[in-house]
This record gives C-alpha cells, structure tokens and sequence, in this order.
C-alpha cells in the first residue's frame, strides 16, 4: 500500500476530547501570533496580493469585510509566524500552527463546519505535517524550510477533515499537496527577504486547494513519498520512510508532543534564553550590569549555531536568529519582550558590548540528545572571578518542560493587546477560542482593524 493510503488510514480515526481541547489551546496561540503580524509592513503588502477579491465569507484577520476561502487560507497563513511566537514541533523541525490553522479555520467558515470538526481537522493536520516532517529528517532541513515543504500537506489534510474527505479521496488530497512542496532556506540567508512568510502562505492555500482538487476527483500519484521520483528521492537523502507511521497508536496524535514558544525568538535560541532567566534567579537579580560581565559561553547543538550565531545582528530577523542578542537581552532586562528584538535594542550600546563578550559552541550532550531535544549550557564568567553555570535540557514549552495553561493563554492576551485591541474584544476572542473545546461555535470575534500598541 502506497505511503499516503497508509497515512489515510491512520488519519481517518476519531479524535479525543483531550486532543480538542489541546486543539483550541493551539488555535488560540496561532490567534496571538497572528493578531500582531497584522500590524507588520509585510502584512500590509500581503494584503494587497491577497485580498483584493473581497467575494467569500471567510474571516481575513485586521479587515472588515470578507473573502473567499483560499485568499483567507493564504493571507492568515502569512500572519502567524512574522513575530516568531508559532507553535513548533522539535522532531520535526517545523511550525504547525502557522500553515493547518489558517486552512482549516478558512475552509470551516466557508463550509458552515462546527467547532468539533474545525478542532478535528486542527488534530488531523498537525499530524500529517509532523509525520512527515519526522520521516524527511536532516539531509531535508538543511535546505527546505520544512513548515513549508511539509506544510501544504498538513493543510490539506486539514482541509480534507472539514470535507469529510476519507481514504482513497483523503490520499488523493496529500498526493495532490506534496507535488506543490517547496520553501529553501536561501531565505535566512537574505536579512531582506519576505519568503518565510510567502512559504506558508503558499502552503496554506496550496493544501487547501489540493483537499477541493481531490473532492472533485482529481488525483495525485500514488507513489508520491517514496517512488523513485518522489519526493524522499528528490528532496531527502537518508530519509526514513518507516518514521512516517512510527509509534502510531488509537490515542495517540503528534499534537501532544508539539511545544509553545514563550520568547519572541527563533526556538534554536530559546534554551539560552531560559537558562539566562534562570542564572538570573539564582543570583536574585533582575539584571546584570556590563561591567560585571568578563565572558559568556554558550554550549549548545549545531543547529542552534548554523541559524543563530549572530554576533552582529542588524535586523528585527537577524536578531531573533541570534545567541548572542537573545543572551545578551535577557541577562540585561530579564524576559524579553517583543521589543528586545527593535532596532533600538540592536544598536543599544550596552547590548552590542555584551554580545560581543558571547562565545558560542557545539558541544555534548546537546549535540547528541537533538532534535529529541533542544538544549544549552550557558556559563557566565563574572569579573570578580565568579562562575554561573546552567544546564537547559529542553527549552521552556516543549513537553519535557511545559508551558503552563494560563502562561499560554497569558502570551496569546498580550499579543493581542499589543496590537493594539481593546480589553474586552481580547476576552471575547480568548473565550471564543477555548470555548471551542467545550461546544462552542467558530470564533467570530476577529479584529477587523490593527492598531498596533505599545510593545
């Protein structure tokens, strides 16, 4: 049996009542992020791209009016990753929430879908795209930008649950998304380059186009993962074929593994962060002055280095991809806000000495224990001779290390609130999104106009 049959049929089972409710929890993170990309300039171009037909009844989060359901699926799928707070799974190596969310919140107000299939549909996606994501494994990441390559089938699949698309239609629908893979890492390397979020646009919308081909009985190849001009043979060297169905069990979904970020960062720079957060705590301090600093070293895995070592920052995006910068901002001000990411907070004079006294390594175990986990050991040497050490074997919001509810919640609210909504239409839209778990119907509460607030 062809690998997409076989992953239909591992889709097609019921999805718990936990699931639903981890579900809502990830729609409202995405609900966050998604808010304060909206007050962003790449947004605002996407708009015009996007938006231009205003025919639909599909939700396009900042604007009044509505529109058809691929154009919501392609500009909400932009929305969700510009601030670098999206839900990501490790193994993978990849962001979900970003891609599924938007198709599928898409096709359910064009279907008139209700709350339990919109969550169900959620669940199903992440599954599809992490399964995947797992199977294509380094020789893949090293190039393709995987929210992307892997996310057009995620959406799909997705799409594919709001139609009520099962077996032969279901496969035909990922076959059909995985002949439209495609997001290169080429985009990191360009600090003026808007593809990151054009990729998951792209994927949003393609995935959810695919679902509406395979419903009119269109038909993708078979073979599409693992024939020998499939995608495993042309974008994966090594890949693992088997990984795709790996530890499939009745309860099981992939959701339950797939961690919420708390700093607005790249994830490879979140250990340092909270090691640096905890290395603060011990000394009881809220901040360390320059002065007291004679050297930082990071140890960490070699991917936190290929996408993060950035002594010199010189953009919003570079800084977010940075060791240096994120340890630096953290040990002067404690937690970062949006804002320590600013250009005002690149140039600070204090930020640019302490990020040039960072060092940055591979080193074990953290090398070995990747992409299992995302882990770092910061050591701070004081200038009166002092020595602070601390070990982060998992980054804060990975299973290993959750999270908590209202601290999730408490991230999507201030997202919200910075840009710019009122108090009482963030309540209304938090309560529509958790509701969803419980009955409730698809969130209507979206902002149609973004005002960015203080960050």
């Amino acid at each position: 049996m062809p690998l997409v049959a076989q992953l239909a049929d591992h889709l097609s089972r019921p999805v718990t009542a936990g699931m639903r409710r981890q579900a809502a929890l990830h729609l409202l993170d995405w609900a966050g992020c998604a808010v304060i990309g909206v007050a962003t300039p790449v947004a605002q171009a996407l708009a015009h791209v996007f938006l231009s037909d205003g025919s639909g009844g599909c939700t396009a989060i900042g604007h009044a009016g509505t529109v058809g359901a691929e154009a919501a699926a392609r500009y909400n799928g932009a929305l969700g990753n510009i601030y670098e707070m999206d839900d990501v799974d490790k193994r993978a190596r990849l962001h979900p929430g970003p891609v599924v969310i938007p198709a599928a919140l898409a096709l359910a107000q064009a279907e008139g879908a209700d709350g339990d299939r919109l969550l169900d549909a959620i669940v199903r996606g992440y599954e599809a795209m992490i399964r995947l994501g797992r199977a294509l494994g380094d020789a893949h990441y090293s190039v393709w930008h995987t929210t992307a390559s892997c996310g057009t089938m995620g959406a799909a699949v997705a799409a594919a649950s709001i139609l009520d698309l099962r077996g032969d239609a279901l496969a035909q629908a990922m076959a059909l998304a995985v002949t439209r893979t495609g997001g290169l890492w080429e985009t990191r390397n360009d600090p003026l380059s808007n593809a990151k979020q054009v990729h998951n646009a792209q994927a949003a919308g393609d995935g959810l186009l695919a679902a509406r081909l395979a419903q009119a009985g269109l038909r993708g190849p078979a073979r599409i993962l693992e024939g020998g001009e499939g995608l495993f043979a042309a974008t994966a060297a090594g890949a693992d074929p088997s990984a795709l169905l790996a530890g499939a069990a009745p309860e099981t979904w992939c959701l339950a593994d797939v961690s919420l970020k708390p700093w607005p960062a790249c994830r490879h720079a979140h250990p340092v962060i909270d090691a640096a957060l905890a290395l603060l705590d011990q000394v009881d301090r809220d901040r360390l002055e320059v002065a007291e600093v004679k050297g930082v070293a990071i140890e960490t895995y070699a991917d936190a280095l290929r996408f993060c070592d950035r002594p010199a920052p010189k953009s919003v995006i570079e800084a977010k991809f940075s060791l240096q910068h994120a340890v630096a901002v953290t040990l002067l001000g404690g937690p970062p806000p949006l804002s320590a990411f600013d250009p005002a907070m690149i140039a600070d004079a204090e930020v640019t000495a302490l990020r040039s006294r960072v060092k940055v390594v591979t080193a074990e175990p953290y090398a070995g224990a990747y992409p299992d986990h995302f882990g770092a050991r910061l050591s701070i040497t004081l200038s009166d001779g002092t020595l602070l050490v601390r070990e982060q074997p998992d980054a804060l919001g990975d299973p290993e290390n959750p999270l908590p509810h209202d601290r999730a919640v408490g991230k999507a609210r201030s997202l919200m609130h910075a840009a710019g909504m009122d108090a009482m239409a963030v309540e209304r839209l938090v309560e529509e999104c958790l509701a969803l778990a419980d009955g409730g119907t698809i969130p209507r509460s979206w902002p149609t106009r973004i005002m960015p607030g203080k960050v």
